[in-house]
C-alpha cells in the first residue's frame, strides 16, 4: 500500500524469522500481524497478534519461513523498519529498528513519530 515496488516494507533478521516461524508452528497460525496504537508515555505503541487469515489490505512480508502482516493503518509508520529478536540475561523479545521514530520512552515500550508523518 505505501511500499516501493520491489522493496519489502519491513526486513526481518534471521533471529526474528526463526522466532516468528517457531511461534507460527507451535500455535498453528498463518502469521503475525504488526500494528501501531495510541498509548504509552511517548504516545504510540507497537502491537503484535497472531493471525489465521490475512486481511486483504495487510502488507504481507514473507522471509525465511516467517510471515508478517502489517495492519493498513500502520504501514506508513513501519516502512523501512528492521524487526529483530534479541535475548539478554534479563529479557528476550522482538526489537523494532524503525527509522521513522523520533523519540522513545525510557522503558522502550512506546514511541513517537514525526508530526508530519502522523498527520498524513
Amino acid at each position: 500500500m505505501f511500499g516501493i515496488p520491489g522493496k519489502q516494507a519491513v526486513t526481518i533478521t534471521p533471529k526474528a524469522s526463526a522466532q516468528i516461524s517457531k511461534l507460527m508452528g507451535s500455535a498453528g497460525h498463518a502469521g503475525l500481524r504488526i500494528g501501531i496504537k495510541k498509548g504509552g508515555c511517548a504516545g504510540m505503541e507497537y502491537t503484535m497478534e497472531y493471525v489465521d487469515v490475512a486481511d486483504p489490505n495487510d502488507e504481507v512480508v514473507q522471509q525465511d519461513g516467517a510471515c508478517v502482516m502489517i495492519a493498513p493503518m500502520a504501514q506508513m509508520f513501519l516502512f523501512g523498519t528492521e524487526i529483530d529478536y534479541e535475548t539478554t540475561l534479563l529479557e528476550s523479545g522482538f526489537k523494532f529498528r524503525n527509522p521513522n521514530v523520533t523519540e522513545a520512552c525510557g522503558c522502550g515500550e512506546s514511541i513517537k513519530f514525526d508530526d508530519a508523518l502522523a498527520a498524513k
